[in-house]
């Protein structure tokens, strides 16, 4: 397997947080961890210099058509939604697309996705303080102002800030799997990656009693018993909460219910034994509280369209164990 080429486009004006994210996940050699890591280019579209947001002069060794060998192009965040890409960019992004790249766009990146027309007819995010102009300016874009990140296959884009760390660690797992994509959150000290479906933020209209500021405690707690049949009333317990009112919180904290966020969790840690160990797939399915062969089967083809064995195979790590 060849080397997958990353291509991250400099604009003027660039948050230097979403120009940096890209470049740190995929940019560094991490050959250790799989022998075929990305390859990552910065370009730019003019040959001068360009400014950060923080006053910084920036400079890319490259030139746009650097994105003719891309096999995934991340285009950080503009300075706003009033930004006006070049059209030089906006051809360049198409040319990539239709000769088969991926497009990634982190933040307000989806304005010039979308600018380039590649968002029509399709989901997308952006930071939430954005989607509405985004969903007013490209009416045929189908806006989720909730999601950190919704991947589309072949385009994918995300919500803003933290968001596109959990954009690119999701492009990390599905090109290397999860164990891969786990160990580079570990050296980035971040928190496990986030599905794309779950919130944004709080909603402000939901009261936060003063003793509890968030659910991290309770989330932790069942990470730890995912082998154990843990239940709503359980975790509402822990939470020290009605299961009502449990189920209400965790909804706006997570964008997801409990049932639905257990479900992910035990499918990433199944997805991390299939990768690491030889154990067969029944005892996979109880350590990582499926119970049954069976019923890790069926999870495994409605959420990832896909066997346990067929994603072993797929993804074997070097290091597997006993």
């Amino acid at each position: 397997m060849a080397r997958i080429r990353v291509v991250v486009p400099v604009l003027d004006e660039c948050p230097l947080f979403e120009l940096a994210v890209p470049c740190e996940v995929f940019g560094r050699d991490r050959r250790d961890l799989t022998p075929d890591w990305y390859d990552l280019a910065l370009c730019q579209s003019a040959d001068q210099e360009q400014k950060s947001l923080n006053g910084l002069s920036l400079r890319a060794p490259h030139g746009l058509e650097a994105m003719r060998s891309a096999d995934l192009v991340v285009v950080p965040a503009c300075a706003d939604a009033s930004y006006r890409p070049p059209e030089a960019l906006l051809s360049a992004l198409v040319e990539a697309y239709e000769r088969g790249a991926r497009i990634a766009a982190v933040c307000s990146g989806a304005f010039i996705l979308a600018a380039a027309g590649l968002l029509d007819g399709r989901e997308a995010a952006t930071h939430w303080m954005h989607a509405d102009e985004l969903r007013r300016r490209y009416p045929r874009v189908e806006v989720n102002p909730r999601a950190l990140f919704v991947d589309e296959g072949d385009v994918l884009t995300s919500a803003g800030t933290a968001a596109g760390i959990d954009l690119c660690l999701h492009i990390v797992r599905r090109d290397f799997g999860a164990a891969v994509a786990a160990e580079v959150g570990r050296r980035m000290v971040v928190a496990p990656q986030r599905e794309g479906d779950q919130a944004q933020y709080v909603s402000p209209g939901l009261p936060v009693p003063a003793q509890d500021r968030g659910l991290g405690p309770v989330l932790g707690w069942a990470i730890e018993r995912l082998h154990e049949p843990v239940t709503i009333p359980q975790l509402a317990e822990q939470a020290r909460m009605s299961t009502r009112t449990f189920t209400r919180r965790f909804r706006h904290e997570t964008g997801l219910t409990p049932i639905g966020w257990l479900t992910r969790q035990r499918l990433d840690r199944a997805r991390e034994l299939l990768e690491t160990t030889r154990l067969p797939v029944d005892a996979v399915a109880e350590r990582s509280g499926f119970s049954t062969g069976n019923g890790l089967r069926q999870h495994f083809t409605k959420v990832l369209g896909t066997t346990p064995s067929a994603y072993r195979r797929a993804f074997r790590s070097v290091g597997d164990t006993e």
